[in-house]
């Protein structure tokens, strides 16, 4: 699949490309040197590694390289990475498997216990998307969704309200703030202060969730921010790092 993208990008090229990958923020050493082999196979010249929340803070826009302090929380499909981030290099970090895939999968959980009904992930991924949501709205909201009934084993149409979804995330969401508010407390004091200014920076595709941030500004008593294009950042991010390697501390391995 590597060797597929990097002959979509580059085509066919003369020298072998530099090529920079995204890890979560606390993956091991033996899975680091498996993604470096995994590229190189695939016909990278050099590979550089940058962790999710660094490259997230880059593509939002974000100058990590001042001493201040920065939180970046990003919820992508798998993992949501969490990091406190100065001077170029994450101060204080977590990374759990709790993002936008877990959303789906409680969400299945919950019409099946409730509807005794069973749905597909592309269900789950439209509902989330349309009515989900992880803090009370002002108007309750519906949506009729198909699936098939586990007591007669047939096709069946219901219709699902956003209060519903409420119940069904809530949990998965106080996973993240637990998370958060975990890793604010291991933040020195003078870099807390400083993202108390600033606010908290929330990137990826799983924090456009309706109410995440509201929930978390709640939750912290911090403002919560939105990165613009927020399920880019950390592709950009990652773009932009490349281009400007020097300014990154020297945790990008070859």
């Amino acid at each position: 699949m590597l060797k597929y993208f990097i002959n979509k990008v580059c085509g066919k090229f003369i020298f072998a490309p530099r090529i920079m990958i995204c890890i979560p923020s606390q993956v091991t050493e033996v899975e680091k040197k498996a993604v470096i082999d995994a590229a190189s196979q695939a016909g990278a010249r050099k590979v550089y590694l940058i962790e999710e929340p660094i490259a997230a803070a880059i593509g939002a826009g974000i100058d990590i390289s001042k001493p201040c302090g920065n939180m970046v929380v990003d919820i992508g499909g798998g993992t949501t990475d969490i990091a406190v981030i100065s001077l170029g290099g994450s101060v204080v970090n977590t990374s759990l498997k709790v993002a936008g895939d877990k959303f789906d999968e409680y969400i299945v959980k919950y019409i099946k216990k409730r509807h005794n009904m069973m749905i597909g992930e592309r269900t789950a991924e439209d509902l989330k998307v349309n009515i989900g949501c992880v803090y009370p709205k002002i108007q309750d909201i519906e949506m009729d969704i198909r699936g098939r009934d586990l007591i007669t084993g047939l096709p069946k149409t219901i219709t699902v309200y956003s209060s519903e979804m409420l119940e069904a995330l809530m949990e998965p969401a106080m996973m993240i703030v637990d998370a958060v508010h975990s890793v604010l407390e291991k933040t020195p004091p003078e870099l807390a202060a400083d993202i108390s200014d600033k606010g908290i920076y929330m990137t990826g595709g799983g924090c456009l969730v309706d109410g995440l941030d509201k929930l978390l500004q709640e939750k912290t008593g911090i403002n919560v921010m939105i990165a613009q294009d927020a399920v880019s950042c950390v592709a950009l991010g990652t773009g932009k790092a490349l281009d400007n390697l020097d300014t990154l501390d020297g945790k990008n391995r070859r």
